[in-house]
Parts: structure tokens; C-alpha cells; sequence
């Protein structure tokens, strides 16, 4: 199916049953495109293959069966829904001449990467009170982490994550979109719908922003409050061995925030004033980048993964 011009710009309802959205896309250089879709491709596959490998490591080795990779497994999978909710569609616009998407495939598409972006926000927090219950009270742990807490927390995470997809997904798609139907954006977000949108969009625009305060914000509160107290009980720790232990067990989960918080945060918390590129840029790192060097990270920086990895290869090979 081949769109004329005429049919881009075409004015529409949502009532319209061949309703569609037209993608900019990444840029309309062939040999550019021809390099990105190696680049995601490679990279998708990195990202299916990295975290399903840590996904099965954790559930065939009994002795990871603890809080830790628990949640961990819970980050693989949701690193995995997340990059695909995106990645696959990405990867065909790049080689396809007509770069668009159905009305009920952009809603599923906002839904399902805003349900998953959610949850790893949140999970995220649930994996900062892990560490502070297992560095600042040890001698409990395993009264507070039990399973059921686990996976109370993990049933919390997912439920909340969906009903804000739900209520951010609806409130979008109740606006009018009677102008055109191209989005300036690679895949269906928030801000290019809002900016697609003949509607008012301020009441939008402030839940886009109570939503990022709530679950973002409310993540990396607990985040931070955990880590404050981790380091006043790792300062007190008098052997420097002990300070090394403590702080290793949580570098991966730092670095994986840190790159989670500053690219998400960064386009999220500045409507107005992000720049096209620089919403591109920051929607390709969260997106694709991430999900693919979350296991790496996890997986260079933590023994039991490493020795389970090395110990599988060894005998596949």
C-alpha cells in the first residue's frame, strides 16, 4: 500500500475506519538507513538474545533463586517487552518506503511501551529497597524479603504500570486529530501525538507530567533514600574489603539507573523544551540502547551470572 501526498495530509477523524499515522522516521538518507537497520538490528538481536540468556540462567540455577535475581529475571523480561514494543517496527520503517501505522497499532504501541517503561521505573525502586534491606538490616533480610513480599512488590509494579498506561493511552486518543496525520517521531510517544493533536492538549500535557512525577519521580525518591542510607551503613563498615562488598553488589543496579533516569527524565520533564534531535536522540537510548546493554552490565559486573554464563558456554562449545 502506497500513500500519495494528498492522502498523507489528508484530514481525519477517529472515527475513520483506515485511519493511519505517517512516521518522519529517523532521516530519508538511503545509505543512512541502510546503516541504522544493521545498527538496531544487531542490536535488537543483542537485546533478545542478553536478556532471555540471564532470564533462563536465573530460573535453571536453583541457588539464584533468591530476591536479588528474582527481580533481576523480572528486569530481563521487561527489557525485552520494552525494546520490542519499539525495535521490530523501527527496523522494518527503515527499509520500508512508506512509514506508517494503523490507528489501533499506534494506541497498542503507547500502551504496551508505556505499560513496560513504567514497570522497569518502578522496579527499579523495588531493586534499590532490596539492596537497603540486604546491607542495612542483613540480619532480616530474609524475614522482610520473603517470597511473598517479592512478589507482592512485583504484582505492585506491573498492576501500577498498567493502569497509568491505560489512563495515559485513553486520554490520548479521546483527542482530535483532524489536521495531519504525520507524527515527527519514529514511533507512537506522548509528546508527537500531543503535537498531532488539534485539541487543547494543556490538561495532557500536565498528566504526562503528574504521570512522570508519580512513577519516575516517585521511583527515584525511593532510590535515593535507599542509597543515602546505604552509604551511612557502608561508612561505617570497618574493614575495606567489607565497603567493596557492599558497593559491588549494587554498581550494576547504579549504572543501569543512571542511564534509565538521565535519558528518560531528560525528555519526559521538558515538553517545551526539547529540540526534535534531541527527543530523538534520548527515545533511541531508552528505547534500543538500553534494553541492550542492561544485561551486559549486569552480566560483566556479577560473578554468579558470569561463572553460570562461562560454565553453559563451555559446555555448549
Amino acid at each position: 500500500m502506497k500513500l500519495t501526498s494528498s492522502e498523507e495530509l489528508k484530514p481525519f477523524t477517529n472515527q475513520s475506519n483506515t485511519f493511519l499515522f505517517i512516521f518522519v522516521g529517523l532521516t530519508d538518507d538511503p545509505s543512512l538507513q541502510l546503516v541504522l537497520f544493521y545498527a538496531f538490528l544487531i542490536m535488537y538481536i543483542m537485546t533478545v538474545a542478553g536478556n532471555i540468556g540471564i532470564f533462563v540462567i536465573i530460573y535453571s540455577s536453583p541457588h539464584l533463586h533468591t530476591p536479588m535475581y528474582f527481580f533481576l529475571s523480572h528486569l530481563s523480561f521487561i527489557d525485552f517487552c520494552y525494546a520490542s514494543s519499539v525495535a521490530p517496527n523501527t527496523i522494518m520503517q527503515l527499509v520500508k518506503e512508506e512509514k506508517y501505522i494503523s490507528l489501533v497499532g499506534c494506541a497498542t504501541q503507547l500502551f504496551t511501551f508505556s505499560s513496560f517503561g513504567s514497570t522497569e521505573c518502578l522496579l527499579f525502586g523495588v531493586m534499590a529497597y532490596d539492596r537497603f534491606v540486604a546491607i542495612c538490616t542483613p540480619l532480616r533480610y530474609g524475614s522482610i524479603m520473603t517470597k511473598q513480599a517479592c512478589n507482592k512488590l512485583i504484582v505492585a509494579a506491573y498492576v501500577t504500570a498498567v493502569l497509568q498506561a491505560a489512563i495515559q493511552t485513553g486520554s490520548t486518543f479521546s483527542l482530535h486529530f483532524c489536521g495531519s496525520n504525520i507524527l515527527d517521531h519514529f514511533f507512537c510517544d506522548v509528546n508527537p501525538l500531543l503535537r498531532a493533536s488539534c485539541s487543547d492538549t494543556l490538561l495532557n500535557e500536565i498528566l504526562v507530567l503528574v504521570c512522570a512525577a508519580m512513577i519516575g519521580g516517585g521511583s527515584l525518591l525511593v532510590i535515593l533514600t535507599s542509597y543515602t542510607y546505604i552509604v551511612l551503613a557502608v561508612i561505617k563498615i570497618p574493614s575495606l574489603q567489607g565497603k567493596k562488598k557492599a558497593f559491588s553488589t549494587c554498581a550494576s543496579h547504579l549504572m543501569c539507573v543512571t542511564l534509565f533516569y538521565g535519558a528518560v527524565l531528560s525528555n519526559y520533564l521538558h515538553l517545551s523544551s526539547t529540540t526534535f534531535n534531541q527527543e530523538m536522540v534520548s527515545s533511541i537510548f531508552y528505547t534500543v540502547v538500553i534494553p541492550t546493554v542492561n544485561p551486559i552490565i549486569y552480566s560483566l559486573r556479577n560473578k554468579e551470572v558470569k561463572i553460570i554464563l562461562m560454565r553453559l558456554l563451555n559446555q555448549r562449545f
